[in-house]
């Protein structure tokens, strides 16, 4: 904005523009206040000069004579030049002359000008160091050094940074969070396909048997939520591979729980696993019998790779049964026997369930029956001291075909399996074994509780000597803080006396046993 702009719009100039008020009346009365002191002292020079050439006579003629005499007056002539110069001063602040008078208006209108000047000047960067550029308040200057005008004529080298590759916006920097993203959609979308897959098997199973399992149960599907007993005639969804369903209200039979184990499909990671080792979908039904309606035996039928395991989870088949040969009863060689009671194991391997068993050799993972079933054994209590809560009951684990590759079909095919579930109920049911086998089987019974009562007393006899070692370690540790020779020799032989009748005793017992 030039001055007379700033002039005609005085707001817009200081809004818009710094302007610095103390800065520019320093300026001015520094450029006044010399001005003024250069005419003054032309003025008094002026003055000095003409008095001097008026006086310069008759102090020559009594000037050398007066130093000869007084040795000060030297001085005395300087003091009375300084008081004539005062006079003068002051004759010339009574009388202005002419020559004041126009020095006066000149620098009022040096004045004026200056203000109305300094009203449009805007303050830059380099005007701010301005006064150390003076020449007359700083000698041998040099302008073209000028540190604020000396750097806009040189041309600064700039150096353009280069980005790094991975911070520009382009499509292959994010190749990482673009395969995340992709792995978070395949997974999602497996998980859908996989739940869906799951619960059409279910619903394949279910209408396929809903016809026998109405034929044979009076209520199916119960949640047991509540208080009445209410059939919904659906699964109860467990999981998104979990499966059940209870039914109830049969002669002999307290209840009957069909699972449905099915793969993982949901789960990717568990998808792969299976490509690279295959598996099969899984029914589990558990049949709990009465407890007066099953006579007592122990006996199980599965595949050799799995009985392996069977006998470690399941105290029963451990403690009761034996294996026996396969070929006795002409069953494939794939399959594995383990049988507490001859007798009984005749009367449920009959020509049906046989033949049942050479047909579907694939699908039958195992048939375990037994009244001392109590599930799968923890791997908490290896030392069990109490015989464990047993309820008579036949378990059938069927294997759905497919490999993993599972169809509806498939699902639907296992009608038969289930035929031979109740088949093998009402044979169960009706099954009485002779007087010797049951008291034989008794025995047994016995024998493994009273194993399960030694468990427990052994268990009670090492807490009672735990016990005691602490009391006799406790009481040692009292005589000796009490520093008491004679009383720590007194305990040391009242206990090695009591040792010695113990090893007495036992050699006692020997040598009875001997005669």
């Amino acid at each position: 904005m030039s001055p007379a702009e700033a002039r005609l719009n005085p707001i817009a100039s200081r809004s818009s523009q710094r302007i610095l008020f103390p800065r520019r009346l320093r300026r001015t009365c520094f450029h006044l206040i010399q001005r003024v002191n250069m005419k003054l002292t032309l003025a008094l020079s002026l003055v000095l000069l003409v008095f001097l050439c008026q006086n310069v006579g008759g102090k020559k003629s009594h000037k050398p004579a007066d130093l000869d005499d007084n040795e000060f007056a030297e001085f005395e002539d300087f003091d009375d030049e300084g008081a004539e110069q005062e006079a003068t001063v002051e004759e010339e602040a009574d009388f202005p002359s002419e020559s004041d008078d126009i020095v006066k208006t000149q620098a009022k209108k040096d004045d004026d000008n200056e203000e109305e000047e300094d009203e449009g000047v805007v303050e830059n960067d380099d005007d701010e160091f301005e006064h150390f550029t003076d020449e007359d308040e700083f000698e041998g200057f040099d302008k073209e050094s000028r540190p604020g005008k000396g750097k806009s004529h040189e041309v600064p080298d700039l150096k353009i940074a280069k980005v790094p590759i991975h911070l520009r916006t382009n499509w292959d920097s994010f190749y990482l969070e673009m395969l995340m993203l992709a792995g978070l959609g395949v997974y999602f979308l497996n998980f859908l396909a996989g739940k869906t897959k799951n619960g059409k098997l279910a619903q394949a199973w279910m209408s396929s048997h809903r016809s026998i399992l109405e034929e044979n149960f009076a209520i199916i599907g119960d949640d047991g939520l509540s208080k009445e007993a209410k059939g919904t005639g659906v699964f109860n969804k467990e999981s998104e591979n979990v499966y059940t369903l209870w039914c109830s209200g049969r002669t002999c039979v307290e209840g009957m729980l069909v699972e449905l184990r099915l793969l993982k499909r949901q789960d990717l990671i568990n998808v792969m696993t299976t490509i690279m080792k295959p598996a099969s979908d899984q029914i589990i039904v558990k049949v709990t019998m009465d407890a007066s309606s099953m006579d007592k035996f122990c006996f199980c039928i599965g595949q050799k790779k799995v009985m392996a395991k069977l006998l470690k989870e399941q105290p029963d088949l451990g403690q009761f049964t034996e294996k026996k040969a396969v070929e006795n009863y002409n069953l494939p060689e794939s399959f594995q026997l383990q049988s507490e009671i001859g007798e009984a194991t005749s009367i449920v391997l009959d020509k049906k369930v046989c033949a049942y068993l050479e047909k579907y050799e694939q699908q039958i993972e195992y048939i375990h029956i037994s009244d001392q079933y109590s599930g799968a054994k923890s791997q908490y209590d290896e030392n069990q001291s109490k015989m464990p809560d047993v309820r008579p009951s036949l378990v059938f684990c069927f294997n759905v075909p497919g490999k993993g590759k599972t169809k509806t079909s498939d699902v639907d095919g296992m009608l038969p399996l289930m035929k031979l579930v109740f088949y093998c109920v009402d044979k169960v049911g009706r099954l009485a074994l002779s007087k010797e086998k049951r008291l034989k089987a008794e025995k047994n019974r016995a024998k493994a509780a009273e194993g399960y009562l030694k468990a427990a007393h052994s268990q009670l006899q090492e807490a009672a000597q735990l016990r005691r070692e602490e009391k006799r370690r406790l009481a040692k540790e009292k005589i000796m803080n009490e520093e008491d020779p004679e009383k720590a020799r007194k305990w040391e032989e009242r206990e090695s006396k009591r040792d010695m009748k113990k090893k007495q005793a036992k050699t006692k017992m020997m040598k009875v046993k001997g005669m």
